[in-house]
């Protein structure tokens, strides 16, 4: 414990340095991320490291261009297959894997999202729980059981959440508007599946989909943690090994232009209406990123100080919470605005956010605006890497979309050299308001005029 409380003090102390240093002397060429390392494993994983002797300790994260954009015509099949990998490998059950973590204290976990999926581990460094926690993850990526009766189990909780999610508004808002937005696109169908395609699904699906996958080329192995370049190499290694060569997933369909907007209304027996509007975005390295990011923050993702939080919360109290935020894929991610508010005021709430979001298309921001911007998320960024979790998180992400090893380092400094001219150049260019998607669900019979 006095060990991680120094940790955490000094961590306090480099971070603020790095935030008032930064701040008074406004250089980007002060912030330094960690020094990243890369090479590919013999089998083809592409591997990602960054050494951090403070503690003890190493967290991975292997990624795989698993999700479930990948379905094809079988909607749940990514999130399916990501869940039963931790319900049994070679000879052990979920049980007797999540003992072995828990005897050397390291803890693991899977999961999938619409591009990828991934397993994630943390253990000390000392060998014995690091030989124990890298052997029980390398077996659950590469020899994952997927018994029958863990197959109807899993399938039978899915079936349940998804009629649960037909009860909450706010999914029901957010499945309905990736339809509308990504229609006829892999980012079409919602992660969860559907009850008729979790129904007709087989266990041989899983293997299939595992066979193609998770295999080494179509992977990505990021690590930090209390170890050198030579043991990075052999962990990478050793969870790789039991992995097919294969090969990389094929490149997904670019997301098709929105034609016209669309309007949809859907009933729902509650006092709030939940609303989503937008548009397909951009994708993972666009070279309107930063730009773009920088100009969301000041509409709708810098949290109580946006333009939308100030219109629609604070002019007006329609709402306690609004929103808007760019989410780049693999392909282009959707631009969203967000709203939750009464079901009378959905309307007026609805033509405040189009009105907000057109003017800053029209004027950009001001240059008090931009600085503000600017120093709210240059200041916040080291916190956002001070953690080993922090980080291995970003080297996932850089490896799994190609984006290049000084991203953190440079990111300061693209974030400093946006102009209000460029933002509203880059806002004009990429969103289209006449064509946006919008999906209100509510109770429209409460709302005036209808």
């Amino acid at each position: 414990m006095v060990t991680n409380n120094k940790r955490a003090a000094a961590v306090k102390i480099w971070i603020s340095s790095v935030v008032v240093i930064t701040a008074l002397l406004g250089s980007s060429t002060l912030f330094a991320g960690p020094k990243i390392q890369s090479w590919k494993s013999a089998n083809g994983a592409r591997v990602l490291f960054v050494a951090a002797p403070e503690l003890p300790m190493v967290d991975i994260r292997v990624v795989f261009d698993a999700g479930s954009a990948r379905d094809g015509d079988k909607p749940g099949l990514a999130q399916l297959t990501s869940s039963l990998l931790s319900q049994g490998a070679v000879e052990w059950n979920a049980n007797q894997l999540a003992e072995r973590m828990e005897g050397v204290g390291a803890s693991f976990s899977t999961g999938s999202a619409r591009d990828m999926a991934w397993a994630t581990v943390r253990s000390l460094t000392e060998p014995k729980a690091l030989d124990t926690a890298l052997e029980t993850l390398s077996a659950v990526i590469a020899k994952p059981r997927f018994e029958a009766v863990d197959f109807n189990r899993v399938r039978e909780m899915m079936q349940v959440g998804l009629r649960q999610s037909e009860q909450n508004p706010g999914a029901v808002v957010s499945k309905a508007f990736f339809a509308a937005v990504f229609a006829g696109h892999p980012y079409a169908s919602d992660p969860n599946g559907t009850q008729e395609s979790l129904a007709a699904m087989v266990r041989d699906d899983l293997v299939r989909m595992h066979k193609t996958y998770y295999v080494a080329r179509n992977a990505v192995v990021a690590i930090v943690g209390a170890v050198d370049r030579q043991q990075a190499e052999k962990i990478a290694t050793q969870l790789t090994a039991g992995l097919a060569e294969g090969q990389p997933a094929p490149v997904l369909p670019e997301v098709p232009v929105l034609a016209k907007g669309v309007m949809k209304q859907i009933n729902f027996p509650s006092s709030q209406s939940h609303i989503r509007l937008g548009q397909p975005g951009i994708s993972r390295g666009d070279p309107d990123y930063f730009v773009l990011y920088v100009g969301n923050h000041i509409l709708g993702g810098g949290g109580l100080v946006s333009l939308l939080t100030d219109e629609v919360r604070e002019k007006r109290g329609l709402s306690y919470s609004v929103y808007s935020y760019f989410n780049p894929m693999r392909q282009a991610g959707p631009f969203i605005m967000g709203v939750q508010t009464k079901n009378v005021q959905a309307q007026e709430a609805l033509a405040v956010m189009r009105k907000t979001l057109q003017d800053f298309i029209d004027k950009g921001p001001t240059q008090e605006q931009l600085t503000a911007s600017k120093q709210n998320i240059t200041g916040g960024f080291p916190l956002r890497i001070a953690s080993n979790k922090d980080i291995v998180g970003y080297l996932a992400m850089l490896g799994f979309y190609g984006l290049p090893l000084d991203y953190l380092d440079t990111f300061v400094g693209k974030i400093e050299s946006v102009t209000a001219k460029q933002i509203k150049d880059a806002f004009q260019r990429r969103l289209h308001p006449d064509r946006f998607i919008t999906v209100v669900v509510g109770n429209s019979e409460a709302a005036p005029g209808d």
